[in-house]
């Protein structure tokens, strides 16, 4: 009550601080610490009242935030005194110390201590229900944050005699962080510090340890670091002491918690990149340290015990296998040897010892010592080389990631390094050398280059005596990446195997392999026919080979075997066939002979059954009806059998429907279409043959007018195209049709997932019907709305995935009718499984990239996948955005949508998350010019945003642009898009971390305004917008006296300025006043006023943008506008009113008037 009743005098105190007596100023800290301690012993009991009426809560709120507001503020003046006694005044030996101010200084650092002990006991409460909504105010916390990092700036805190007063600092901010939400603020302020403080490293790895293990807050380590890891090259390059203490910092606190700072170690990978070592050093100890070194005592311990085991194991076992062992038993003089054991002890006996004898002993006993430390030394190798291995193994990984860096001598780098390891045969070394393979696709050709080399030195250079046993050698090394290969694996290595040819001797191993003239495995079988599929020439010529080894009798023993042969024959016709067109138009398309058992009429088709269709449609005569009679009998053995089928069975029949359309398509567009061509060219050359050399002339003549025109083979082309287009759509589902039968049956079991609920029908059906709808737009446009409903409804993943896949297809096909549910596949992306998402962002990115989706804001969906906790997702997503960057512009143009569109509170994304897919995207924005429109647009945006989310959502996309000094002008000049949103904590932190960016090596000038601009951003948060005009308005006011005490100082404008300002005005004449007299008309020397409103205000807008930044005369300047145009209006509304009286008004008005 005292402190309440007499905040005013505290105050006054406060302020004249300086000034008071030592006495009154320890009273004054005593009496504060008596109340905040008092406070922490009554409050206990109040906030567990349930009686607590709102006025007794407000009483008490309002006690406890003055007292710790003067209290703190006690502290920072004290500590601001001590500081400068302690400079002023030198500590000598035995010297005596002035009255004013010794003894009160002396006892300092013990009633520094009692004040964060008050606090502590204070604070350590729950004092959030004395708030309303428990929510505190962030002035409360800044007050009571500020005294402990003032306290922090003492150049003595770091010393041994400062231990309990830092303790208490350390422990005050973890109870600040853990219960009132000083994270975000704590992490800035700690780097802050850190840049002017380098004697604080220590202290602040100290006090993050204590807050991340006995607060609980482990995030403060992942912000510290991000903070850090943030900053350039070229920024660190400019903080020569900044620099050295977040090394140091960084390494303590690596020495303190490694388990903490590994997972956050990738964020300061960036600086392995950089030239300076300072930069580097920490992260590499922190790695080392934390892979070498123990995590505790009772580790260490244990790892020493185990050393030793190990040692005394290895060494026993190592003298057992040594063959020389024995010889440390068996006697060495001949002389002795030659006699019985009595004779030799009695010779020895009698025998006088001689120097040679002592000598000889001497050099026995040498070499023992000498074979002994050979011993430990083989023994020391040896488990150096076992830790060499084991750490090697670790780093694998680590290194397997870097394949995919940007920077292409990285990737170079690690492509050796995998290359070596599995020379070594370093354990899991396999997987880099799979993981490197898709960048043999890689548009970079130096990264090309150096996996083609390192499959080239690992699989194609094989080692041996033979030319056989190098071949072998060879095919074992590929089995052993085809086995389990996907299809792109197959094709990266194709690409590879292309560039080298087979040998004849690798061919005749592989043949050897499959057709099993010698015994191996079916994986190593079905390995060896892939590969002869990249050797064409060679096995074209043997295809009744193929066919009748995993095409015969024997296709049921494994039809795996049997679909990678007919994938093979597939791959090489259809390689044949591009090869021929391209060599000759008129070269008769490849047809298989009828002979051959690929054509046959009634195969097994099962697990194959789709490359077999296809091979029917590269290779068959008349394949359309070889699979007419397919369905036909397929169709007939599920009919005999219609009390007997299975779902299996009908979901094999519809299986088969679907493939026959889809590839019945594909035979019109591609086979048809091309022979038509081909006939079109022959009864071309044909005609030019018979006809005569006038007839030949004319034709020259004409195809010499349409080859300039562009329009040669143009018409025939298309006539040929609508041929085609024309019997998909009115024939190939026409009623005499077999497949127009099976339709309808497609779209009964995909209507009714709750009567056909079979996976395998399910899926079959589904599929069918997406290869039924390639047929023409009308069945596309027709059955289009059913298969969405698949897609967002279906239970089945696979049947999700391949809906997507199948829509993908559609979308490139039929775009325009597809381009209204494009909503609909985005949505995919958030599907709750994770294949399916998978799919889903594969597909868009195709379809995107390839242009054929327009890129909107949808691309937000894929954005969110950035942070999808399956890996492989995210690296998808963050793929899509690095090739989507290589389009100029494209990322640009959707950054504030995808803003607006994440920050949507009804997606309910976390600021975390929101920050992480941020800062990812913003990367790619490294244009100046693209910088400086996406600020104003950024802040445009805070008019609209509703929210107080979405403004910090808007303020923390603001601070991670890469900002130069033409981004912040424009920032300025978009002041009333943010100024009355400054007061949320959330807003004002991203923008004062902006400024703390662009001081850093700015110049004085630039630097002034910076400053000025945090200044003005500060007074806003503090105060209020309503109550900050402009800075230079607020420093005059702190200074004492308001804008009217202030006389404006007398300025000669120049004429040139007068003469642009008189341009659009008028005086005041004999045209406004025509009743006046005419000696009273003449225009005043010192007064001009416009009479035409609208036009004063536009020009008082530009006037006021153009001059915003210029001197604080053309400022106040600018505070006289009003009056003015108070005046525009008296002169309107009368017209005859003297221009002598306006004057005389004014100048007793405002006495600066005629100064102006």
């Amino acid at each position: 009550d005292c402190v309440v009743n007499h905040l005013n005098t505290c105050v006054f105190f406060l302020r004249h601080f300086n000034s008071v007596d030592l006495a009154v100023k320890e009273d004054t800290l005593d009496l504060l610490i008596q109340v905040v301690g008092s406070l922490a012993v009554s409050l206990p009991a109040l906030l567990v009242s349930t009686s607590l009426s709102a006025a007794e809560r407000k009483e008490k709120l309002n006690a406890v935030k003055m007292s710790v507001f003067l209290l703190c503020k006690l502290t920072e003046s004290l500590e601001s005194d001590s500081y400068r006694q302690s400079i002023v005044t030198a500590p000598g030996k035995g010297g005596k110390k002035g009255k004013s101010g010794g003894e009160g200084l002396m006892q300092w650092d013990s009633e520094r201590e009692k004040v964060l002990q008050a606090l502590i006991q204070l604070l350590q409460l729950d004092i959030r229900p004395l708030w309303n909504l428990s929510l505190v105010e962030e002035e409360f916390i800044s007050c009571v944050t500020c005294c402990c990092y003032k306290l922090l700036e003492n150049p003595t805190i770091s010393h041994v005699k400062s231990k309990p007063t830092r303790d208490c600092i350390i422990h005050l901010l973890g109870l600040l962080i853990k219960k009132y939400n000083h994270l975000l603020g704590a992490s800035v302020k700690v780097i802050q510090l850190l840049q002017h403080f380098e004697q604080l490293s220590s202290v602040f790895a100290q006090a993050v340890f204590v807050w991340s293990t006995e607060y609980g807050v482990r995030a403060i380590i992942g912000e510290v670091i991000r903070e850090i890891g943030q900053k350039s090259s070229e920024e660190l390059a400019r903080e020569g002491s900044g620099v050295k203490a977040f090394a140091s910092f960084l390494s303590e606190l690596g020495a303190l918690v490694p388990d903490l700072m590994i997972p956050n170690i990738s964020v300061l990978i960036t600086h392995l990149e950089g030239e300076l070592w300072a930069a580097m050093e920490p992260e590499l100890l922190v790695t080392v340290r934390t892979e070498l070194e123990p995590r505790s005592d009772a580790e260490k311990e244990q790892d020493e015990e185990e050393e030793e085991e190990e040692e005394e194991r290895r060494t026993g076992g190592l003298l057992v296998q040594c063959p020389y062992v024995f010889l440390l038993c068996t006697i060495r003089s001949p002389v002795l040897s030659s006699g019985s054991d009595e004779d030799a002890s009695e010779l020895s006996q009698h025998l006088p010892p001689t120097p040679q004898k002592e000598g000889e002993k001497e050099g026995e006993k040498d070499g023992e010592d000498g074979e002994l430390k050979k011993q430990e030394m083989l023994v020391q190798y040896l488990r150096d080389t076992e830790t060499f291995a084991l750490q090697v193994e670790r780093a694998i990984s680590v290194i397997n990631t870097m394949l995919y860096w940007k920077t292409t001598s990285v990737v170079q780098e690690a492509v050796q390094f995998c290359v070596t390891v599995c020379e070594f045969s370093v354990a899991n070394s396999v997987s880099g050398v799979r993981k490197m393979l898709p960048l043999v696709w890689s548009t970079d050709a130096a990264i090309k280059d150096a996996v083609v080399q390192a499959y080239r030195r690992l699989y194609l250079n094989p080692q041996g005596d033979t030319i056989r046993m190098k071949a072998q050698t060879l095919v074992d090394s590929l089995s052993e990446l085809m086995v389990d290969a996907s299809l792109g694996t197959i094709q990266c290595l194709e690409e590879i195997v292309s560039d080298s040819i087979l040998q004849s001797t690798v061919v005749q191993v592989l043949w050897e392999r499959f057709t099993g003239k010698r015994e191996t495995s079916a994986l190593h079988k079905r390995a060896a026919v892939l590969l002869l599929g990249m050797a064409r020439e060679v096995v074209l010529s043997n295809l009744d080979t193929l066919c009748s080894v995993a095409l015969g009798e024997k296709v049921t023993e494994d039809f795996l075997l049997a679909r990678d042969t007919v994938i093979t024959i597939c791959s090489i016709t259809d390689h044949v066939r591009v090869r021929t067109r391209e060599a000759s138009v008129n070269t008769p398309p490849f047809r298989a002979p009828a002979s051959c058992g690929v054509v046959m009429e009634d195969p097994y088709w099962q697990s194959f059954m789709e490359q077999a269709v296809r091979l029917l449609y590269f290779l068959a005569e008349s394949p359309d009806q070889l699979c007419s009679r397919l369905l036909q009998r397929s169709a007939r053995l599920v009919l005999d059998q219609i009390a007997e089928v299975s779902c299996v069975s009908l979901a094999q029949l519809l299986a088969v429907c679907g493939a026959v359309a889809f590839w019945q398509v594909s035979h019109l567009e591609r086979s048809v279409s091309a022979e038509l061509r081909r006939r079109r060219g022959e009864t071309e050359e044909r005609e030019e043959k018979e006809k005569g050399p006038a007839s030949k002339a004319k034709v020259a003549n004409e195809s010499a007018m349409e080859e300039e025109l562009g329009l040669m083979g143009a018409s025939a082309d298309d006539t040929e195209a609508e041929l085609i287009r024309k019997i998909c759509e009115t024939e190939l589902l026409a009623e005499e049709n077999l497949l127009s039968a099976f339709l309808p049956l497609l779209v009964r079991v995909c209507s009714s997932p709750g009567r056909y609920s079979h996976p395998q029908l399910t899926t079959a059906a589904c599929l069918a019907l997406s290869q039924y709808m390639m047929i023409s737009p009308s069945v596309c446009e027709e059955h289009i709305r059913l298969m969405f409903t698949v897609l967002e409804r279906s239970t089945l993943p696979v049947v999700r995935a391949n809906a997507i896949i199948a829509l993908g297809d559609l979308t490139v096909r039929f775009p325009n009718i597809l381009e209204p549910w494009t909503q609909n596949l985005y949505a995919r992306l958030s599907d709750e499984v994770p294949s399916v998402r998978q799919t889903a962002v594969t597909v868009l990115t195709q379809l995107v990239l390839k242009d054929v989706l327009k890129v909107k804001g949808q691309v937000s969906e894929v954005a969110v996948l950035l942070i999808d906790p399956e890996p492989h997702i995210t690296s998808l997503a963050l793929n899509f955005f690095n090739e989507l960057a290589t389009k100029d512009n494209a990322i640009y143009n959707l950054l504030p949508d995808i803003i607006s569109r994440l920050s949507d509170p009804e997606r309910g994304m976390s600021s975390e998350d929101f920050n992480t897919i941020m800062k990812q995207l913003f990367s790619y924005i490294t244009k100046e010019r693209q910088t400086e429109s996406l600020v104003e647009k950024l802040c445009q945006r805070f008019r609209t945003a509703k929210t107080e989310r979405q403004w910090c959502d808007l303020a923390v996309s603001l601070s991670l642009l890469s900002m130069c000094e033409r981004g912040f002008k424009r920032l300025q000049e978009c002041w009333e898009c943010y100024s009355d949103k400054l007061t949320e904590p959330g807003v004002y932190q991203p923008l004062l971390s902006i400024t703390a960016k662009l001081r850093r090596g700015a110049k004085p000038q630039f630097k002034a305004q910076v400053d000025e601009f945090e200044k003005r951003l500060t007074a806003v948060h503090t105060r209020g917008l309503e109550n900050v005009e402009s800075p230079e308005m607020d420093e005059e006011n702190q200074r004492g006296g308001g804008p009217a005490e202030k006389t404006l100082p007398h300025t000669n404008r120049p004429s040139r300025g007068r003469a642009k300002s008189k341009r659009g005005r008028r005086l005041c004449g004999p045209e406004t006043f025509r009743n006046d007299p005419p000696e009273k008309n003449k225009p005043t020397r010192c007064v001009f006023f416009s009479f035409q409103a609208k036009r004063t205000a536009r020009r008082r807008r530009r006037r006021t943008k153009r001059v915003s930044a210029q001197t604080p005369f053309i400022r106040r300047c600018l505070t006289l506008r009003p009056l003015v145009d108070a005046f525009d209006h008296i002169l309107n509304e009368s017209a005859r009113l003297d221009l002598s009286a306006v004057a005389e008004l004014l100048s007793s008005t405002i006495p600066a008037f005629h100064q102006m």
